[in-house]
């Protein structure tokens, strides 16, 4: 039972659920994305370059003469599809360049963290203490107001 226990301990973590609540939404958002880029950007990008249909993009590895990526998939002829593959960088593209803006949107929101405190050395062995501390850790020399 202590399994189960630990188990359900590690899953209902907030970070672990803030983790799967995020997975799901970033596949939501790629699927928006794929269709952004499949069905709005890249028929005018191929209309801007004479009509070309860059899911039709491919080149047949075989002696069978295809017309289509459908056609050459049901006569099972292997083709290279770098046209599903640019649409697929662009959809990379977008992904990635939508992540920065959030992020960046994100951390001017956030407030800047408060500056470090300065290092605290020790005089005697000179390593770094605690500010707080009265006695050094590494060589267990007595601090006083003096040597702060």
């Amino acid at each position: 039972m202590s399994f189960l226990n630990d188990f359900k301990n590690f899953a209902m973590r907030g970070n672990v659920v803030d983790l799967a609540v995020g997975v799901i939404i970033g596949g939501a958002f790629g699927k928006i994305v794929s269709s952004l880029v499949t069905n709005i950007i890249m028929p005018p990008v191929g209309l801007l370059l004479g009509g070309m249909d860059f899911k039709e993009l491919f080149i047949n590895l075989s002696n069978k003469p295809v017309t289509s990526i459908a056609e050459a998939e049901a006569a099972k002829v292997p083709v290279i599809a770098y046209g599903l593959f640019l649409n697929a960088v662009v959809d990379f593209l977008i992904v990635a360049f939508c992540i920065f803006v959030l992020i960046q949107q994100i951390s001017r929101l956030m407030p800047a963290p408060p500056p470090a405190p300065p290092e605290r050395k020790c005089p005697f062995c000179f390593g770094t203490i605690d500010e707080k501390a009265t006695r050094c850790p590494h060589c267990t020399s007595h601090l006083t107001e003096e040597h702060a």
